[in-house]
């Protein structure tokens, strides 16, 4: 059918482009392990009908797919290059299709927008990392300083300080992150130092490293009281959540429901609240630390106290039997990878 549909003629109005291109989607998203060739036809498809579309047509659609790990890996990167940053961001963002590759060459040659989209991924890369540093504006510096999971090269660390390390956000986000090393911390706090007051310049220079190797410790320290069963998991789960702590949460989530850090991490910080609902039912999570952790994604993803409302109370009707099959699914996934 795919094929049939790829012969489609040249004087089709963009409305039944539109119309044709949602309809493939649907079918093709309802196949789980598509086909290499069910996946070229529905590329081409998709990449025949987008420069037709409008640019809202064109959002609803990069919203619909931007997560779909079976995405025709062309089909996101033409998304991820739309002249339209809010057709372009969520694919930017979420898409598991993109490599660090695709992802270099549209930080090198896109907007500020599209570098601020993909400074919000779940894991960068040191080569993204060193580009977004060099071409991004005081946002870009911002987002990737605070991101827990992107890493930086020496050079990047270097450029970072260099170039924002006279904004406070940016100094601040750096100093607290998990993974910062005494030297780094050194240098972001003498930055800090010299934009405080006098008085508050007797501040040890290890604090700041010190700071991360109590948590990481203490992460390790609740791991281990979770395995001993000394502490209950809703227990850590809402400290951290209450605590504002995602990297450490995905941590704890990841090694309770045996999946890797960042597929944790993504579930947590993605828009679409369904895969950490399956992981907390899985968890057998109680309501009110499901509560937690969904205020702490509004916090970071700015949703409204109504989505908060709407999604607890879905958590709530959530069966054990469904979120089993989700479960599974994933943990094949991993296994697969």
């Amino acid at each position: 059918m795919l094929q049939t549909l790829t012969r489609m003629p040249a004087e089709m109005s963009s409305e039944s482009r539109r119309k044709l291109l949602n309809a493939v989607t649907d079918l093709f998203l309802l196949d789980r392990d598509p086909s290499q060739e069910s996946k070229e036809h529905y590329g081409d498809i998709a990449l025949r009908s987008l420069p037709h579309l409008g640019g809202d047509d064109r959002r609803q659609y990069a919203e619909s797919v931007a997560e779909t790990q079976t995405l025709p890996r062309q089909v996101a990167v033409s998304l991820a290059n739309d002249a339209d940053a809010g057709v372009a961001r969520l694919v930017l963002k979420l898409s598991p299709v993109l490599t660090d590759t695709d992802l270099a060459a549209i930080a090198v040659s896109q907007t500020q927008a599209h570098l601020a989209a993909i400074a919000e991924r779940a894991r960068l890369s040191e080569g993204v990392t060193d580009i977004l540093v060099e071409r991004g504006d005081s946002r870009v510096l911002r987002t990737v300083s605070g991101n827990e999971g992107a890493q930086f090269s020496d050079h990047g660390f270097d450029r970072l300080l260099q170039r924002g390390g006279d904004d406070t956000e940016v100094s601040e986000a750096l100093s607290r992150r998990s993974d910062l090393s005494p030297q780094r911390a050194q240098r972001v706090l003498r930055i800090m130092e010299q934009m405080a007051d006098q008085s508050e310049r007797n501040q040890d220079v290890e604090t700041l490293a010190k700071q991360a190797r109590q948590q990481r410790l203490e992460v390790k320290l609740l791991l281990s009281d979770l395995r001993a069963k000394t502490r209950t998991l809703d227990d850590v789960v809402l400290m951290l959540a209450e605590e504002d702590r995602a990297f450490h949460l995905a941590q704890v989530i990841a090694t309770s429901a045996e999946i890797t850090n960042e597929q944790a991490l993504r579930v947590l910080m993605q828009r679409d609240v369904s895969g950490i609902a399956v992981l907390a039912r899985i968890l057998e999570l109680g309501k009110s630390t499901f509560h937690a952790v969904l205020e702490l994604r509004a916090r970071r993803l700015y949703f409204k106290a109504k989505d908060i409302e709407d999604d607890l109370r879905d958590y709530v009707q959530l069966d054990m039997a469904t979120a089993e099959r989700t479960m599974r699914f994933l943990r094949l996934k991993t296994k697969v990878s």
